[in-house]
Parts: structure tokens; C-alpha cells; sequence
């Protein structure tokens, strides 16, 4: 172990700029090393809270409970999100061989039967017997004691010991599961490649496009072109390529990963990832592991989640029939009236009757968005709305040496956060986008006010020898998504890590993220930066009025695609009996009431559908569509006010973005908002009704 990496509290420490991580000079061996010795300091922690012979209280057993753990979480944060964003064999192979192994730590220490007793007691005096002394608590003292206590009792702490043994089982076995459903879907997704060498056919592809396979055939070391199943390579081909056969290749190969007899097939693990779920649930004393989620949610029940659901179907089905009716057709003119609209036929003619109707296409603004362009767009709208701003900070090590670090500064220069930006796909990163922290913020012992580090990756198209990054309208959105989650950090204002930033209900925290995807078709903020790459002129207003007023095409049918993939999500987690069906079968049953196209066989999304199956919204995938809702509401307040109303986001900031997990998020956004939201915004944005 490398001893000069830690300081005498057991931390990972080195004079880096804000304390960030030596990413220089750990190794691979380092981080096994410093999460075993974590997992010593943590006991050592935890015997000492448990043995303390004075009478449990709020300050040395809630609080000393919430301190516990630093260089142990410290180094999972980083290690795991690496695993993610830059990981190979190796590091996989050690997550893979930690992960029991830290899991057994975390669930010894939460069924100790010391640690319920004290926490017990210390909830009992104050709910029972001293009620005026916890309305006396600070807010946030009182959400740090229910939740303790309530997260004990929810984790099976309160169990007998045959009960907790089991979960210690599933908790261990969930840890390795969520790995290999991940690790496979990547390893998939890196094994295909469709190898183009002749030129014939690439056509229809955007130039940008083409440069780009040419340069991924150059770093493969092979001629001609490449195509790979990552969203930068596939989606132009997919929308852009006259070739149906090839397209179909692809289309085929990417909707039938983990499917195959091989290794890497995830329909066992999905199975067995719905079965634990639910078991861990029924132990916990609930029906099923949709009615243990949504306990501490903001849609409470399965009920309101399907009423939303159902909503929202009624809403918009008949629109998403007209628009694809509109796209057969069309594709019928062009090809004869006996042509068969396929899957792998949708980008291609959706965006051939978006081009007629609006004149507009996602190659056509690619030349305004150039990517370092983009990010003083939106760094620039941070420092309209927020008074915020965006120094490059050389000093801060990084994990690769595409990533960019930052400091961020506060309207009055005072130091904010870290920020560092990952913009584009490797071999060792997972496919699409997030918002992440290797630290997150919260008041120290000593009443130091711990910054938070915040990592944003994505997955943009690359430069290349002939032209620089340019992104679509689609991946300026998804900047400005995570950047609004990184905002949700970055502005954290709490006493505890456990309620500070994005710690909040999985229904909420998608609100302050798509609420700044709403910007990304304003006039107002795309004439801060949205300038041709060659000539450096302004994105025509024109042009500007054209992808507003193509805002909708095609919004509904989006929408049912979303909305069956929250009803994907609700089947497998309200299942209440094992579920042993066949995967592909159960999967057309439980979305069939959104879906207006039939899934095609051999086909199937819930063996790679990463979000409810290894990366926290089981029972959850409807959030997306409830914040949206929430996001159209908000956005209204901007409308009203100013797009770039410095008191409206300030009051968003302070209200909301600040507030993290302190208080529920219903009272945060009535707070902001002045009432309930409701989903008539959401269905006025879209053109559903006027």
C-alpha cells in the first residue's frame, strides 16, 4: 500500500488543488488496498459509536453514524465511477472480486443489533417521550434521525437473524448481478463492428459521419470504414443511410444484445435480479419491490404511478398513431404503396418527412454546435441565470487525458465545486450520459464546508482530422440535462452528506435536469453560441424558427416509447410471485398498451436496459415522465418572468437546487412554484391540446 496517500485520519489525501483525487498516483493495487483499510477504519469507527457507554443521543450516535465511513466511501465513489467512465479487465475483475466483499461490510455493520438498539432509542425519545425537544431540532437534524432510523428499519434491521442473514445473501448477490449485467452490455455492445470497405455504401451519410468511421477504422488499424453500436456512430447511420439492408444489420445487432448463447447473455441475470428484488422486498415486510420503492417516492403507491401512465396514454396515443401513419406514408410515396415500414426504417423516414415538413434535419444544425462552442453556451447560461462561472484548472489530476476539470466560482468569486467534464466514447466507458460525484457536499466535524467534485460524461461525437466535435440538437439536450443534475450538486447547501445534492426521491431529481433542456430551443440563449464552426456567423433566426417549430414531430410517439418502458419497469417490480417466464414473452405483454409497432423477433430491451436493471430506477423508469411534468410546470415560472430572470433562479437555486433531501420535495416545489403541479404544461409544450 502506498503510505504516502493517506493522512493520519485515514483519508486519500495529496496537495492537489480542493483536495481532489491523485488519479497520478493511484494504482489498481491502491484502490483494493485503501477499500480494505477503509473497511478497517470503518469498524474501528463503529465499534468505538457502539461501545460509548454514555446514554444514546442525537450528536454521538445519528451524527457519529452519518461522519462514519470517509475513506471507505471516498474510494468506492471514485473506483465505481471509474468502472463506468475509463474501466478495462482488470478493474472489472477487481470490482468484480470487492464487491462481496463490501457489501458483507455494509450489511454487518447495518444488522448489528447494537447499532438498531441505539438508533432506537435515540428515535423513541424523541417521537415518544420528548416531542417538544425534536420540534426544537433543525430541520435537517430531524429528516438525519427519521431517515436513519427509517432506512435501518427499511434495510431489515429490525429482523430476526435468519431474516437478516438472507438479505445479507441477496445484498451480496444484487452487487455481483448489477457487475455482470453491466460488464456484459458493454462487452457486447464493444464486440460488434460493421466494417465497411466499400464506399458505395456509405451512402447518404453526412460527411461528418463518414469521417468519423473512417477514423475509427484508423484506430482499429483497418481500411476503409467503421460502424459501431455506440450512440455517435449508430444513431447518424440509422437516420442517414440509404442502405436498408445495412441498417438492418445494425438495427438487429443492437436490439438483440445479451440475447445470444453466449457468456454474455443477460436473461438469467434479469431474472434473477426481478427475484431478489422482489424476495428482498417480501423479507421487508412488503408485497412486492415496487411497493418498497415507491414508499419513499413522491408518487407514494402504484396507483398514482399508473394513473400518470395511463394518463398519458390516453393523452398522446392518438397523436403517436396519426404521426406514424404520417411516416408509412410518406415512406410508401417514396419507395410504392407496397413498401413495409420496419424498425430499422423509422430514423431513416421520420427524418425524410421532418426534412419536408420543416426543412430541417440534425446534420443541418451540426455545423452551429460545435462542441467548444456548446459548453460556453451553457457555462454561459450558469453564469446568466446563477451568476456562476467556469475556470479551466490545469492543476486538478484527471482519470484520462481527455477530461477537462474546472473550478466553479460563485457570483461573489468564492470556490463552489470541481467539475470535470468527460465528452466522448472509449473502449473502457459505457454507452450514453450521467452525472456523477467523486465528492459530494456536506459540513465537516471541524464546520468546514466540503465543496462538492462533480463528474459529467457523455458520449459525443469525437473530432476527427477533417473537422472538430460537432453535435446535434439531440446531444446539445443531453449537455444540458446533465448539467442541470450537476447544477443539483453543485449548488448544495446542507449540513450531511446522506441529504445533500442529488440525494433526493429518484421522482424529483430528474426535475432541476430536464428543466434545462427547455433552453436548448430558445432563441435567447442559442444566439449566445450557436455560430457556424467555418464562417462564425449566427444560427439563422430562420433556421431558429425551424426547430421551433419542429419542436413536436414526432413527440407523441417519443412519449408512448417512454411510457412503455415505465410499464416494462412496473410488471417486473410488481410481480409479488417469482417471476420465471420467458423474458422476450413478458416483455410484449407488459408494455403492449403503449407500443403501436410490434417488436420484432428475437429482439429484446430488458437484457440491456441498464436503468432498472443495474443502475437504480427499478420501479422507477416512470420518474422521467413524472419530472417532466414537474419540469413543464417550473418552466412556466421562467416564461412569466424572463427566461433569464436572475430572481426566478435564484429563488429555483434556493429553494430547489440547494435544498437537497431537507425537506420533501412537494413542500421545495410548492415552495418555488406556489401550488401542486399539474400535467397540463406538459401536454400544452407538446401540442397536445392549446
Amino acid at each position: 500500500m502506498n503510505k504516502e496517500l493517506y493522512n493520519d485520519k485515514g483519508f486519500i489525501t495529496t496537495d492537489c488543488p480542493h483536495g481532489t483525487f491523485p488519479f497520478h498516483l493511484v494504482t489498481l493495487k491502491d484502490y483494493e488496498d485503501a477499500m480494505k483499510r477503509g473497511m478497517e477504519v470503518e469498524k474501528a469507527e463503529m465499534e468505538k459509536l457502539l461501545s460509548n457507554p454514555d446514554t444514546p443521543n442525537f450528536e454521538n450516535t445519528i451524527v457519529a453514524l452519518e461522519q462514519s465511513g470517509d475513506l471507505l466511501g471516498q474510494t468506492t465513489d471514485v473506483f465505481f465511477n471509474l468502472t463506468s467512465a475509463e474501466t478495462n479487465d482488470e478493474m472489472d475483475e477487481l470490482a468484480e472480486k470487492m464487491s462481496p466483499i463490501l457489501s458483507d461490510h455494509s450489511t454487518s455493520i447495518c444488522f448489528d443489533p447494537r447499532l438498531f438498539e441505539r438508533v432506537k432509542t435515540v428515535y423513541d425519545y424523541y417521537h415518544n417521550e420528548h416531542k417538544e425537544e425534536y420540534d426544537a431540532l433543525d430541520i435537517e437534524d430531524r429528516r438525519l434521525l427519521d431517515d436513519t432510523y427509517e432506512g435501518l428499519v427499511r434495510s431489515g434491521a429490525a429482523l430476526d437473524d435468519a431474516k437478516k442473514a438472507r438479505l445479507t445473501e441477496i445484498s451480496n448477490e444484487m452487487s455481483l448481478l448489477d457487475l455482470k449485467f453491466s460488464q456484459n452490455k458493454l462487452k457486447e455492445i464493444n464486440s460488434f463492428t460493421l466494417h465497411i470497405t466499400d464506399e458505395a455504401d456509405l451512402e447518404g451519410l453526412p460527411e461528418s459521419a463518414v469521417d468519423a468511421a473512417r477514423q475509427e477504422a484508423k484506430d482499429k488499424k483497418k481500411e476503409g470504414w467503421i460502424i459501431t453500436l455506440k450512440s455517435p456512430s449508430m444513431s447518424p447511420f440509422m437516420t442517414y443511410s440509404t442502405k436498408r439492408e445495412l441498417r438492418k444489420k445494425l438495427w438487429m445487432a443492437y436490439n438483440t444484445i445479451c440475447t445470444h448463447d453466449n457468456k454474455y447473455n443477460n436473461f438469467e441475470v434479469v431474472r434473477s435480479i426481478v427475484n431478489l428484488s422482489q424476495e428482498e422486498a417480501q423479507i421487508t415486510g412488503y408485497k412486492c419491490y415496487a411497493d418498497f420503492v415507491l414508499e419513499e417516492r413522491m408518487a407514494k403507491n402504484q396507483e398514482n404511478v399508473y394513473k400518470l401512465l395511463h394518463q398519458l396514454i390516453e393523452a398522446y396515443k392518438p397523436t403517436a398513431l396519426r404521426e406514424l401513419d404520417g411516416i408509412r406514408q410518406y415512406a410508401r410515396e417514396l419507395e410504392g404503396s407496397d413498401f413495409e415500414l420496419m424498425p430499422w426504417d423509422m430514423g431513416f423516414y421520420s427524418n425524410k418527412l421532418q426534412e419536408k415538413l420543416y426543412s430541417i434535419n440534425s446534420e443541418m444544425l451540426r455545423p452551429y454546435f460545435e462542441l467548444s462552442k456548446v459548453k460556453e453556451g451553457v457555462f454561459g447560461l450558469a453564469t446568466r441565470l446563477y451568476g456562476i462561472t467556469f475556470r479551466k484548472n490545469p492543476d486538478i489530476p484527471v482519470y484520462h487525458p481527455e477530461v477537462e476539470a474546472f473550478d466553479v466560482l460563485d457570483k461573489d468569486g468564492t470556490f463552489l465545486a470541481v467539475l470535470y467534464c468527460d465528452f466522448h466514447p472509449r473502449e473502457g466507458k459505457k454507452s450514453g450520459a450521467w452525472m456523477t460525484t467523486f465528492q459530494g457536499q456536506y459540513i465537516d466535524i471541524d464546520g468546514t464546508d466540503i465543496r462538492p467534485q462533480v463528474l459529467l460524461v457523455m458520449n459525443f461525437t469525437r473530432s476527427t482530422e477533417n473537422r472538430p466535435s460537432l453535435l446535434t440538437l439531440g446531444e446539445v439536450e443531453t449537455f444540458l440535462h446533465e448539467f442541470g443534475h450537476s447544477l443539483h450538486e453543485i449548488f448544495s447547501k446542507c449540513k450531511y452528506a446522506e441529504l445533500s445534492g442529488t440525494n433526493v426521491y429518484w421522482d424529483f431529481v430528474e426535475l432541476p435536469s430536464q428543466l434545462m433542456e427547455n433552453f436548448s430551443i430558445e432563441k435567447e440563449f442559442l444566439k449566445t453560441f450557436a455560430r457556424h464552426y467555418q464562417t462564425g456567423e449566427e444560427m439563422p433566426d430562420e433556421l431558429i424558427q425551424r426547430i421551433i417549430d419542429s419542436r413536436n414531430f414526432g413527440v407523441a410517439m417519443a412519449c408512448l416509447r417512454q411510457v412503455s418502458f415505465g410499464l416494462l419497469d412496473m410488471a417486473y417490480y410488481t410481480l409479488t410471485t417469482p417471476f420465471t417466464q420467458n423474458v422476450p414473452e413478458f416483455e410484449e405483454e407488459a408494455w403492449k398498451e403503449a407500443r403501436i409497432t410490434q417488436s420484432m423477433p428475437g429482439t429484446c430491451m430488458s437484457v440491456q436496459f441498464s436503468h432498472i436493471m443495474a443502475g437504480g430506477y427499478a420501479a422507477g423508469y416512470y420518474s422521467y415522465k413524472w419530472a417532466e411534468m414537474l419540469d413543464a410546470d417550473a418552466f412556466e415560472v421562467f416564461r412569466e418572468n424572463g427566461l433569464f430572470d436572475r430572481n426566478t433562479a435564484e429563488r429555483f437555486r434556493n429553494e430547489v437546487l440547494s435544498r437537497g433531501a431537507t425537506e420533501h420535495p412537494m413542500t421545495l416545489y410548492k415552495r418555488f412554484r406556489g401550488q401542486e403541479p399539474t400535467i397540463d404544461a406538459l401536454l400544452k409544450r407538446n401540442g397536445i391540446i392549446q
